[in-house]
């Protein structure tokens, strides 16, 4: 194996070894700030949860991977600690991807609360403080995926998120949502009555995230935020100016906070309403072009829709493996992302597979100013990392 083919491994090790300590300092004390800037004329490349078809998913490791394979934004999502410090976790309830039923200090941990009008029953994030989630290790979501990297990488805060992207070699955004507010608001209370949307917001401004789409602000640290909530994005939009993503879920599932249906949430009164708030959508693919006995069915008009009304539309969740693409795309990931973005026209995927999806499109649709760039920019984080296992290594 070559030294760069190996250095990524060496540096995974490092995170297992040091799991227990900041990986990064807060806030980031190496970054460069003659970065080449992000790319915007084609559309973006979103890491969900970070390269997870790799390396388990919302981990330091998952998203770093996600930034050397060419993300151009790296999406999380956000929850809080019980005592009200903000995590990258996508479950409600740490049972499906973490080793917390190993831990028998936590046994009495299980918890049932209602969740969007189900009871729920598991270990919760909100029931555990930050330390305690600091000593739980991320596991692969899916079976078939790699396995090898099961508990080496801890849960990490939305800080240590920012501070990975902020480290990045290029200028590389970030997508974090705002997840189920409602139960957050519930059962995490912050000082002087403030909210998990103001904790949320607070952080941002924190590293100077800031700015309306394509400002100097924007550009220099790319940022959207997105949620299922449309009270939060309303909420939010009188705390910042920063681009804001309404969320849509499957057609039979209500909204998290107001109930309303896909048809109410998607038709073009309501649509006009939240345009006001929001710059674009984010529903999921078979929203938007329907499936039956796996096979495609004619696309809905969501898509010319939203572009009617100078929304942009980002599609999820975007998946390389058998079980997960169509019959339509013949086993090829590569037919799956041609067939969105030259036929249906989005603006941007939800990848698992960030690096599949930057091969498809330096091969299909360059962007000129990277061309000469891109070899450099992957040593320069290779770079990046070496200096990180000698600074753990001095330290």
């Amino acid at each position: 194996m070559s030294f760069r083919g190996f250095l990524p491994f060496l540096c995974l090790s490092l995170i297992a070894a040091c799991a227990a300590r900041p990986f990064y300092p807060l806030p980031s004390k190496i970054a460069n700030h003659n970065r080449q800037p992000l790319q915007t004329s084609r559309p973006y490349n979103i890491a969900h949860r970070g390269s997870n078809g790799e390396i388990p998913e919302a981990t330091a490791a998952a998203y770093m991977r996600a930034i050397a394979e060419g993300a151009d934004f790296i999406e999380t999502d956000i929850l809080s600690s019980k005592d009200g410090v903000l995590i990258c976790f996508h479950d409600f309830t740490l049972d499906e991807t973490t080793d917390v039923a190993d831990h028998k200090e936590f046994a009495n941990r299980k918890r049932t609360y209602d969740v969007q009008g189900v009871n729920t029953t598991g270990f919760f994030p909100i029931d555990f403080t930050l330390e305690e989630l600091k000593k739980l290790r991320v596991n692969q979501r899916y079976k078939f995926r790699d396995q090898q990297y099961n508990g080496m990488f801890p849960i990490i805060t939305f800080e240590e998120f920012i501070s990975i992207a902020l480290d990045a070699p290029r200028v590389v955004g970030i997508y974090p949502e705002i997840k189920n507010p409602v139960l957050i608001n519930q059962h995490v209370k912050w000082p002087n009555g403030k909210r998990f949307e103001d904790k949320f917001v607070e952080t941002l401004k924190k590293y100077e995230y800031k700015g309306s789409y394509m400002s100097k602000d924007w550009l220099e640290k790319p940022l959207f935020i997105q949620s299922f909530a449309p009270t939060s994005l309303v909420y939010i939009s009188n705390l910042t100016d920063s681009p804001k993503i309404f969320l849509i879920d499957d057609v039979t599932i209500p909204t998290q906070d107001t109930n309303q249906s896909y048809w109410e949430i998607t038709s073009d009164k309501y649509l006009d309403f939240i345009k006001e708030y929001v710059v674009g959508i984010g529903p999921w693919k078979d929203t938007l072009v329907p499936v039956k006995d796996n096979y495609l069915q004619p696309p809905t008009d969501l898509v010319a829709r939203a572009h009617a009304r100078d929304l942009q539309v980002h599609p999820y969740t975007y998946r390389d493996e058998n079980s997960f693409l169509h019959f339509d795309f013949h086993q090829d990931p590569y037919k799956e992302y041609d067939y969105w973005l030259n036929t249906i026209g989005v603006d941007g995927l939800f990848t698992d597979f960030t690096g599949s999806l930057h091969r498809f499109q330096e091969w299909t649709s360059p962007v000129s100013q990277n061309d000469s760039k891109s070899k450099s920019n992957a040593s320069r984080l290779l770079d990046k990392i070496g200096l990180l296992i000698s600074t753990y290594r001095n330290g």
